[in-house]
C-alpha cells in the first residue's frame, strides 16, 4: 500500500516512529495534531497547528501544518499523489487518481467498508428513526474493535438506544412503508423490534461472541424494512435508455466458481446483491446475460491482487455480441451522486467537467469485492460484458474519494464469501451465475425465455 510505503520510509527518516490509531487529532476548522512519537536528534514530535478561515484561503496553507513533521508530510502525499499499477485489460486505469476534495480528508472518521453498509446507505430513502435505529447499530462495529474487557458496555448502549428509537417512532416508520409492501413491512418490524429485545436479554450474560452475528441479522431486517419503504422507482430513465435491458430495484445473485490448482479451496459460491436504483442500465445489462447464460462455463480473465476480471468472450469481439444486431451491445457511463435525480451519463466526474469537487459517489468503490463494469479507457461508453471485482478496501479513503470513484459504474458488491474472491485466479472457470431474488425487476429484457 503507498500509505504504508511511504510512512516506512518516513519512519526510516527519522530514526523510530510508532504509529496508533489516534495519530491525527481535529484541530480547529482544518488541520490536525500530530500525536506521534518521533525518536531523533531534534526531539519528540511537537506540531500543533490549525487554520483560521482566512487561513483556508491562503496559498499552501494546508503545507503550514505539514512541513514540520516528516511523518505528516508522508501521510498526505501518499494520499495525494498516483498509485502505480498494471492496466486492466478494458481498462482499469490505475495511474489517475481523483483529486481529494479537501484537506479534512485526514482526519475524517473511519470509511464505510461494508458491502451491505453501503448498499443501505445508498437506497432511496430518507427515514429519519430507521436511519437513526441502524446508526446505533452499525455503531457496533467499531465499538467490538477495541480490546477491552468492558466493551459490552458500549454495546448494550446502542442497543438499548435502537430499541428506545424503535417503539417511540413505531407509527412514523410504519407511514414510510409502501401501501403494496405493508404486510411485509409490518412483519419485518415487528420480527425487528422482538430481535433487538432478546438481543438486549442475551446481552445481560456478557458473551461477546454473540455480538457480531446479532448485529449482522439486526442490520438484514433492517435492510429489509428500508427496501419495503419505496413504493415506485424513484426516477424516469432518460428516453434514449429506456428500452434496454433496466434492473428498476436490486437483485441478489449466486455466482459458483470452479477453483483450480488450490488445496485448500475446490470451489467457491459467492452471493452478490444489484443495486439497479442507482445503476439501472448496467445492472439490466448484466442480469440480462446472466439470464444468457453469457458467463457460464467462462473463465476468470484476470487475477492480479488488486482486481479480478471475466466477461471477454472468445473471439475478436471484446464485449457481448447481440445476435439480434450482429453488433456489440454496449452501455453508458452511469455514475449516481448524491443529491442528484438520476444517474450522470456518458461522462466521468472530473472536476474540471461537471464542477463537482465535493460529490459523493452513491455507489463507492470502498469495499472488497466491488463490481463494476469495465471499459475502454478511450470511450466512457464501451462498457459491455467486461466486469470486475476489487480486491482490496478502503483503509484512508473516504467515501467518494477513490481512484476509481466516479470514472467506472459500480453496479454491485459481493455480501457473502466476498473473501474467496482472492483465492481465485486466472483460469479458474464460473460455473454458473443464476439470479435468486429479482429477477421481477428486470424489464425489457432482450434474453429468450428458457423453459427449464
Amino acid at each position: 500500500m503507498a500509505v504504508a510505503a511511504v510512512l516506512q520510509a518516513a519512519s526510516l527518516a527519522t530514526t523510530t516512529t510508532w504509529l496508533d490509531a489516534g495519530a491525527f487529532r481535529k484541530e480547529g476548522l482544518i488541520g490536525a495534531q500530530c500525536v506521534h512519537k518521533i525518536v531523533s536528534a531534534r526531539g519528540p514530535c511537537a506540531i500543533r497547528a490549525s487554520l483560521s478561515k482566512d487561513d483556508v484561503a491562503a496559498p499552501n496553507a494546508f503545507a503550514k501544518v505539514l512541513h514540520n513533521c516528516p511523518t505528516c508530510v508522508a501521510v498526505a502525499a501518499a494520499l495525494l499523489v498516483p498509485f502505480s499499477s498494471t492496466a486492466a485489460d478494458v481498462d482499469v486505469d490505475t495511474e489517475r487518481v481523483s483529486a481529494i476534495s479537501e484537506p479534512s480528508v485526514l482526519i475524517s472518521g473511519p470509511p464505510t467498508k461494508d458491502a451491505n453498509a453501503l448498499l443501505r446507505d445508498a437506497l432511496p430513502l430518507d427515514n429519519k428513526p430507521i436511519k437513526e435505529v441502524q446508526k446505533f447499530l452499525e455503531d457496533i462495529t467499531e465499538e467490538m474493535k477495541v480490546p477491552d474487557e468492558k466493551v459490552l458496555e458500549p454495546v448494550e448502549r446502542d442497543v438499548r438506544q435502537a430499541t428506545l428509537v424503535l417503539n417511540q417512532s413505531k407509527e412514523e416508520i410504519l407511514s414510510y412503508i409502501a401501501e403494496s409492501k405493508r404486510q411485509e413491512g409490518d412483519h419485518i418490524l415487528t420480527t425487528l423490534n422482538e430481535e433487538l429485545e432478546g438481543f438486549q436479554k442475551q446481552l445481560e450474560e456478557k458473551d461477546s461472541s454473540i455480538v457480531l452475528p446479532r448485529q449482522k441479522e439486526l442490520l438484514r431486517l433492517i435492510g429489509d424494512l428500508e427496501e419495503t419503504m419505496i413504493a415506485k422507482f424513484p426516477y424516469e430513465i432518460p428516453e434514449e435508455y429506456a428500452k434496454r435491458p433496466l434492473l428498476m430495484g436490486r437483485a441478489t445473485l449466486e455466482m459458483k466458481v470452479l477453483v483450480k490448482n488450490n488445496p485448500n479451496v475446490k470451489d467457491a459460491v459467492l452471493h452478490i446483491v444489484l443495486d439497479g436504483y442507482n445503476a439501472p442500465v448496467t445492472a439490466g445489462n448484466f442480469v440480462d446475460l446472466v439470464e444468457r447464460r453469457f458467463y457460464d462455463g467462462m473463465e476468470i480473465q484476470r487475477s492480479d491482487g488488486f482486481v479480478l476480471q471475466t466477461g471477454d468472450p472468445d473471439g475478436p469481439a471484446e464485449g457481448f455480441v447481440d445476435p439480434a444486431t450482429g453488433q456489440v451491445r454496449t452501455v453508458p457511463l452511469e455514475i449516481m451522486v448524491e443529491g442528484q435525480k438520476q444517474p450522470i451519463y456518458g461522462t466521468t466526474l472530473e472536476l474540471q467537467e461537471l464542477g463537482l469537487p465535493k460529490a459523493k459517489i452513491k455507489l463507492p468503490f470502498n469495499a472488497f469485492g466491488t463490481m463494476a463494469m469495465a471499459r475502454q479507457e478511450s470511450d466512457n461508453n464501451s462498457g459491455s460484458s467486461q466486469v470486475f471485482w476489487l480486491l482490496k478496501e478502503s483503509e484512508l479513503t473516504p467515501n467518494g474519494d477513490s481512484i476509481h470513484d466516479g470514472r467506472y459504474a459500480v453496479f454491485g458488491y459481493v455480501t457473502e464469501n466476498e473473501g474467496l474472491l482472492a483465492n481465485l485466479k486466472a483460469g479458474d472457470v464460473i460455473e454458473s451465475i443464476r439470479v435468486l431474488h429479482g429477477l421481477d425487476n428486470l424489464v425489457n429484457p432482450s434474453y429468450v425465455v428458457r423453459l427449464l
